[in-house]
């Protein structure tokens, strides 16, 4: 392990989750929040029974500073890295909760666009999708197999897509409850 400062600096367990799965390393750094400016898609794990869990795993251990990461820690930098210089990066970051309008594709390939309700980890709380020809179907985490972090708060792209508080509700209280085929 390699770095400057290293007497100020935390052992920090770090997740990449995937959905089906997830790859966990631990950062050595000085803050959560300078492994989340870092590290695209990625959340420092805080809860002591999981850090228990993984205290005598060997996972790849890492100092931030390093000039050399891990697989698959080292591709989360470099998305990470040109992101930082841009207007809007981690704007996000940081609230407990964040709403957002965002385009995107069903499982019929129909234009659809979703307002999401997202929590500090970049996970759906709850989602509204509007269809083209107008149907609005709501959905929250019991309606989902999996709920891996959707969006990075971190990513500048995001800044334009937020929505007020106000504009989900109001679309959340017109849309229909998926059927339980979701």
């Amino acid at each position: 392990m390699t770095g400057t400062d290293s007497a100020h600096k935390h052992r920090l367990l770090v997740l990449h989750d995937y959905g089906m799965g997830g790859s966990w390393w631990w950062v050595r750094a000085r803050s959560a929040r300078e492994v989340l400016e870092a590290f695209a898609w990625v959340e420092v794990i805080t809860d002591p029974e999981v850090v228990a869990r993984f205290e005598d795993d060997e996972l790849d251990e890492v100092d931030i500073d390093a000039p050399v990461m891990p697989p698959g820690l080292d591709d989360l930098r470099a998305e990470r890295d040109p992101q930082r210089g841009h207007v809007g990066f981690g704007a996000l970051a940081g609230r407990d909760i964040v709403y957002l309008r965002r385009p995107c594709d069903d499982e019929d390939d129909e234009p659809v666009v979703s307002l999401m309700e997202i929590g500090p980890d970049g996970r759906r709380v709850r989602q509204v999708e509007l269809a083209e020809e107008g149907t609005a179907l709501r959905s929250g985490p019991d309606d989902w197999p999996f709920n891996p972090p959707v969006v990075d708060l971190f990513d500048p792209a995001l800044a334009g897509q937020e929505i007020s508080q106000h504009e989900f509700e109001e679309q959340w209280a017109r849309a229909r409850q998926v059927g339980p085929h979701m």
